[in-house]
């Protein structure tokens, strides 16, 4: 299943004794445009400290509902590391925090997830040794605030026009299947769909996407409908439409 993160925005989470909050952002990696956490406002009682919720420790989606059941208790995510989500999160308090609820990072491997394709598979196993987690423990930091780069103007490779709008997720993965590319500075504007496999750079500091297609490309793809579930036929036609542009 896919969904937009502006659709799961403000959904409950719920804790195995109460609730924590409600969803005010995520945290995706640039390098595998996948999400890493869920960001909780838990201001009512818990303020002043950020929550960040990793996909491993849910257990379910409720989307008739609007939440998610979270395998945590209130005390635990009230005991846990630390962390300004307000400035760069590095690896090592990335560590910090997947160590504490019992997960092992999930970079330094070839997989989605640590070794794997799905949250799950970072759930930390028996002999699990510390020697990926110390080598990487200093790299750079890759998390992305969706707030943030929503808004982020388009480069194609021959104009600048629109603006990201929003992201759509795979439910069980969790990789970011699509960017929202909303082409408003088109006289007809609408909404079109952008595979991350065709984003050859983003500027942090301009706000700006690169994208290895060329405007009139782009203008011609299928309208998006955030109304409508994105089905295989309106998949294929993206994919039949871009064929031949993916990096």
């Amino acid at each position: 299943m896919l969904y937009s993160t502006d659709h799961i925005h403000g959904f409950t989470l719920s804790a195995k004794d109460d609730e924590l909050g409600r969803v005010e952002d995520i945290y995706f990696d640039d390098e595998k445009w996948t999400l890493r956490y869920l960001v909780a406002n838990t201001k009512k009682w818990l303020p002043g400290k950020s929550v960040l919720i990793p996909p491993a420790a849910l257990n379910a989606i409720n989307m008739d509902d609007k939440y998610f059941n979270v395998n945590l208790t209130k005390q635990q995510v009230k005991d846990s590391p630390d962390i300004d989500a307000h400035k760069p999160i590095s690896r090592q308090h990335e560590r910090e925090l997947l160590t504490y609820y019992g997960f092992v990072p999930y970079w330094g491997m070839t997989g989605l997830w640590g070794e794997g394709s799905y949250p799950k598979d970072i759930s930390k196993r028996e002999n699990e040794t510390e020697e990926i987690e110390t080598s990487v423990a200093n790299e750079e930091a890759h998390l992305r605030s969706a707030v943030e780069v929503i808004g982020y103007s388009i480069q194609a490779t021959d104009s600048e026009f629109g603006y990201v709008e929003d992201f759509i997720l795979e439910e069980d993965t969790w990789r970011i299947r699509y960017i929202v590319v909303n082409t408003k500075s088109f006289w007809f504007g609408k909404k079109v769909l952008i595979s991350p496999n065709w984003i050859t750079n983003v500027d942090w500091e301009t706000r700006k996407v690169y994208i290895n297609l060329s405007k009139d490309r782009i203008k011609s793809g299928p309208e998006y409908d955030s109304n409508e579930p994105i089905t295989e036929e309106f998949e294929k036609q993206l994919d039949d439409m871009y064929k031949g542009q993916h990096i």
